[in-house]
């Protein structure tokens, strides 16, 4: 089985992501199952979820947008 993860609406402050699973059959890949989908803010708190829930490589995509340093203040 193969994840595609598929980086929406990546800005400053956000980002949608969303992974399909695939299986590859014949040559042909063909999508299984339910899409998952997620948002995430940049702050302290989503920041920690990306690095905990995402692959590297979708980490390091989304923290070359959002820089050093969060843009969202926590709620309390």
């Amino acid at each position: 089985m193969i994840e595609k993860y598929t980086l929406d609406n990546l800005n400053q402050d956000s980002v949608s992501v969303k992974k399909q699973t695939y299986i590859d059959y014949m040559g042909q890949q063909y999508p299984i199952g339910e899409i998952w989908r997620r948002a995430y803010v940049n702050s302290v708190q989503g920041r920690e979820q990306i690095v905990a829930e995402l692959p590297q490589a979708q980490v390091t995509a989304i923290m070359a947008v959002w820089g050093d340093a969060p843009t969202v203040a926590e709620e309390i």
